[in-house]
């Protein structure tokens, strides 16, 4: 299950995570070299610049917040799709 999240005018996205796996998300980002931060209001701030960061953001998120059944269902899919290439 992915929260909904917002944007403002910038490549930026407000992600609305959880605080319980907010600070591992941000964490994670961080080595991904995701420009990410953690802002007082509880919100967790993501800079997107192009597909990869955003497939990239999408998979850390979902690393921790999924179900197992949503993960194994995605990963179902990757294999699919890549078998049609």
């Amino acid at each position: 299950m992915l929260l909904p999240c917002s944007s403002d005018a910038s490549n930026e996205q407000i992600l609305q995570i959880p605080l319980s796996d907010r600070w591992r998300i941000y964490h994670r980002l961080q080595e991904l070299m995701i420009k990410s931060s953690c802002h007082p209001d509880g919100s967790l701030r993501v800079q997107v610049n192009n597909s990869l960061e955003a497939i990239l953001i999408r998979s850390t998120v979902m690393q921790f917040l999924a179900s197992r059944h949503e993960l194994v269902g995605w990963l179902e899919r990757c294999w699919n799709y890549s078998d049609e290439c």
